[in-house]
């Protein structure tokens, strides 16, 4: 999670809040009257809107259409936009070792995440096993043109890890067709900046949350600048999870165990101004998180310099170019600068 830190002094940003994606969606636009700000973030959230409705995992939707075919046996004609999609998120799945992969939505459903309502559950063992030996992937999918067929009928998309990246990039291409050159959108923690805060070369500033934060309302782990066109993307342990017996079991899965992984709170990584900054500020916080004591390794392979990591047992460690960025704002907060 991460959100706008004002800077003293300064015209407020217009602001307008929304929630998509299952989550809490925030828009500030500056430098530009409020009538264009209005009309400009008034179409973003449209098309997030349409995006959420269009490829919901568990709600009628053309995604779960896919996965009703899929488990049928059947091949089904998608939208050239979905069948990209697609695409996208496989080679992004295979560049990180298949740890993030949009093709285990029946796993995600077992564990009782495909839900507005989490409940503190824990499925059948053997049902986890079951459908782990059918290794279900979005490998396993083949797009001849837009038309969409699976060597494996289990699985199932679920984009969850993949879309509120996708609808950042989205949201900045629409701002900057209405002429908006200075923005901050944020969803659920995934935000990328255009331009500056004020238009005249203050940069946009954002918290990143401690994923145990002390008090109420505590403060945030850290801060950082962020330039525009940059993307940042954080994975916790914190956002949906269930706790049974003391044990906390969140939403992201790894797909070699079928268990949710365990090793770390959260992940937060800054990806560089360039086409797709927003989808891999989402889709590659996953491996990282799910990768555990391995992230730096996984980091590496996947050309993310600028990562911090708070692992599962609170030890905070960052890459050096993560290092240089962050301003700390927990006290006597030791950080481990990991080559």
């Amino acid at each position: 999670m991460a959100w706008l830190l004002a800077g003293c002094g300064q015209p407020a940003p217009w602001r307008q809040e929304s929630y998509v994606f299952g989550t809490r969606v925030e828009l500030l636009i500056a430098g530009a009257p409020e009538a264009q700000a209005r009309a400009a973030g008034n179409r973003v959230l449209q098309e997030f809107d349409r995006l959420h409705r269009t490829y919901h995992a568990w709600q009628p939707s053309e995604l779960s259409a896919l996965n009703d075919a899929i488990a049928a046996g059947r091949a089904r004609e998608v939208t050239a936009e979905f069948a990209a999609y697609i695409r996208e998120a496989q080679s992004v799945a295979a560049a990180g070792d298949h740890l993030f992969d949009p093709g285990i939505g029946r796993l995600i459903s077992l564990w009782g995440f495909q839900t507005d309502d989490i409940q503190p559950h824990l499925p059948d063992p053997a049902a986890v096993r079951a459908l782990l030996a059918q290794h279900p992937s979005i490998a396993d999918l083949h797009l001849d043109g837009n038309r969409v067929s699976s060597r494996n009928a289990s699985v199932a998309l679920d984009f969850g890890g993949y879309l509120k990246g996708v609808a950042l990039d989205r949201a900045a291409a629409s701002l900057k067709q209405d002429g908006v050159a200075n923005a901050l959108i944020n969803i659920g923690g995934n935000v990328m900046a255009l331009g500056t805060r004020d238009g005249r070369g203050t940069p946009w500033r954002v918290g990143i949350q401690h994923p145990r934060p002390q008090g109420v309302g505590g403060a945030p782990l850290a801060s950082l600048e962020l330039r525009g066109g940059e993307a940042i993307g954080t994975s916790g342990d914190y956002h949906r999870y269930f706790e049974v017996a003391g044990r906390r079991y969140c939403h992201l899965l790894d797909p070699r165990s079928g268990f949710p992984a365990d090793a770390t709170q959260a992940v937060t990584l800054l990806i560089a101004p360039g086409p797709g900054a927003g989808m891999r500020s989402d889709a590659l916080s996953k491996p990282l998180f799910i990768a555990g004591t391995q992230w730096r390794g996984m980091a590496t392979k996947l050309g993310v310099d600028v990562v911090l990591r708070v692992g599962a047992d609170g030890t905070v460690s960052a890459t050096p170019a993560m290092q240089a960025r962050l301003k700390i704002e927990v006290p006597d907060l030791k950080l481990e600068v990991v080559q």
